[in-house]
């Protein structure tokens, strides 16, 4: 099956070669890397397109501002699919997802339609948090879980989506930026009747750069949830 990792990027120069060189080492043959930078002021652009005249198995797209996650992820998958993909993966470029799980989520899809990497599950964790911040995403999973879908870790931006999934969700209905996007993305392919499971991981912190991470993204994810709940009791998702 064709892979390909979707790799969004905004100011993250340290981490994108190391990054691309580990996925070398784990992607399947013929999988891709397609960087989706939004005019990265840092040159992560530039850089990009320098690796991807060196290593064959990298794309790159071109965004023209920032827009935020699920902009980016939404321009990346309909380049993809575009391309062939069958099977197209999300990950962080500052390896808080570990590209050695990589393997584990594309096996995992020969048997589900999405599969999440999941913090929250037995054999899950996350090392290098304090307990407040632990509090805090446990929190807003049991949230999520509560209001909306049976999904342990429903933030998780480390995914797995077999093409009909995409294909079969309204891309142009949604709309969220942030970290409610993977919300919104898993919750939609449950409701079109997809198989969602998940693995364990370990997620770590950054070493380099800086979080994308703020107020607004909180606040988006917190009244995301009631909406959607709505909306799908309304019978409009």
């Amino acid at each position: 099956m064709r892979v390909v990792v979707c790799l969004p990027t905004y100011n993250e120069r340290e981490n994108l070669e190391p990054m691309l060189r580990s996925l070398a080492e784990v992607l399947p043959d013929g999988g891709r890397v397609l960087v989706i930078d939004d005019a990265s002021p840092d040159g992560t652009g530039a850089l990009a397109d320098s690796l991807a005249a060196r290593l064959d198995f990298v794309d790159v797209l071109h965004r023209d501002a920032k827009e935020g996650l699920g902009p980016a992820y939404l321009a990346g998958f309909r380049h993809a699919l575009s391309d062939g993909a069958e099977l197209l993966l999300e990950m962080d470029c500052d390896f808080s997802h570990d590209p050695r799980d990589v393997p584990r989520l594309i096996d995992a899809a020969l048997e589900a339609d999405v599969v999440l990497g999941s913090r929250y599950v037995r054999g899950g964790s996350i090392p290098n948090w304090g307990l407040v911040r632990r509090g805090i995403s446990f929190g807003a999973s049991l949230y999520t879980r509560a209001l909306l879908m049976p999904v342990h870790d429903p933030t998780g931006g480390f995914k797995c989506y077999r093409r009909a999934v995409l294909e079969t969700i309204d891309l142009d209905a949604i709309d969220s930026k942030g970290y409610a996007f993977q919300i919104e993305m898993t919750f939609r392919a449950l409701r079109a009747g997809f198989r969602v499971v998940e693995i364990p991981i370990s997620f770590g912190e950054r070493e380099s750069g800086d979080s994308k991470m703020s107020r607004g993204i909180v606040l988006e994810a917190i009244w995301k949830v009631p909406w959607l709940r709505l909306a799908a009791l309304r019978g409009k998702l």
